[in-house]
């Protein structure tokens, strides 16, 4: 959840906050430092909406109740003198992401050599460079392009990459979040994606090729799954090849942390391989990931577009109303 909340008070008194607005803790992180202070760190589930504004406001007017409960009793419940404020910020020279307390992941930008640029798009850039000695891929987000829906996408997909190792998930190798330089580091995929293969090189793969491609998406994706991460935007272009075929899962910025309840909401993806639970708002899990994965298989064995003679608007709507790819494309 990408917030940070600096709070004077008690861990105690805090976490039963915490558990009163319905919050369960998955994590505890206490550290201390030279001046006296602690920092408390918290990693919550239970919030059962993707933004994390109401959950400030909720969280400020809570703290601040229980504290005048406790000066009007004239009782230090919370341990703070009266001056003490509560402040809710992100830092202006960094992205805040949530943390073990060992930023190992973090690097130096004069530590990237840039080579040459394999990709663009309307956010970013994608770049072939090298990392202490290492061939890497480095995505740069573009200063102009940067808001704030694009660094929430930024720090989320550095917060799950960060936990995740697998042999078919691309591998996370660090990331730069002091701006300007906002760049995510991972491996170089020398053979591209499965989309530029089917669709721009125009390749096909033979049925053993087709079938070993299957199986590393599906080792990969029963990896995410099993440590709770939904991919939400599963598809050929995000479904890249190394030098020895392999083949890896990537691009975490839309990716989520199941909730608790198994349950999430909200629209996100790409149209053309989205599940119509998540087109039409509906509450969704893993399943969707696994609709999308059904339809990159078709689009592995046809070498085609998905619904290739429509629009993308289009294409939802033929999904929602549950026409298949089949019947779409002979009409």
């Amino acid at each position: 959840m990408d917030m940070v909340c600096w709070v004077l008070m008690k861990v105690g008194e805090l976490t039963s906050l915490l558990g009163e607005i319905g919050l369960n803790i998955q994590e505890a992180h206490a550290f201390s430092t030279v001046d006296g202070f602690s920092l408390d760190v918290f990693v919550v589930d239970g919030w059962p909406y993707d933004e994390t504004e109401d959950l400030k406001n909720v969280l400020a007017k809570e703290i601040l109740k229980s504290k005048d409960q406790s000066c009007s009793k004239r009782q230090p419940a919370l341990g703070v003198p009266m001056h003490s404020k509560l402040l809710i910020e992100s830092s202006p020279n960094c992205i805040e992401i949530p943390t073990d307390g060992t930023d190992v992941w973090e690097i130096d930008a004069k530590q990237l050599k840039i080579e040459c640029k394999v990709a663009s798009g309307s956010y970013g850039d994608l770049y072939k460079g090298t990392y202490c000695s290492q061939e890497v891929a480095i995505k740069v987000l573009k200063p102009e392009c940067v808001n704030t829906e694009m660094l929430k996408e930024f720090s989320q997909e550095v917060y799950i990459m960060r936990k995740i190792r697998h042999k078919n998930v691309v591998q996370f190798i660090g990331a730069c979040t002091r701006p300007p330089n906002l760049c995510i580091v991972t491996e170089f995929m020398a053979r591209g994606s499965i989309y530029d293969f089917l669709h721009k090189q125009k390749g096909v793969f033979q049925l053993t090729s087709l079938l070993k491609v299957a199986i590393d998406v599906s080792k990969g994706m029963n990896y995410l799954h099993q440590n709770n991460i939904i991919h939400r935007d599963l598809k050929t272009a995000n479904l890249l090849m190394d030098e020895n075929g392999v083949v890896k899962v990537a691009d975490f910025g839309v990716a989520r942390v199941q909730a608790q309840s198994g349950v999430m909401t909200a629209e996100t993806g790409t149209y053309r391989w989205m599940a119509p639970e998540v087109i039409e708002h509906k509450p969704y899990d893993y399943k969707a990931d696994v609709f999308s994965f059904g339809i990159a298989l078709w689009e592995l064995l046809t070498g085609e577009l998905p619904y290739a003679g429509l629009t993308p608007l289009q294409a939802a709507v033929g999904v929602v109303q549950k026409v298949s790819i089949h019947s779409i494309i002979l009409t």
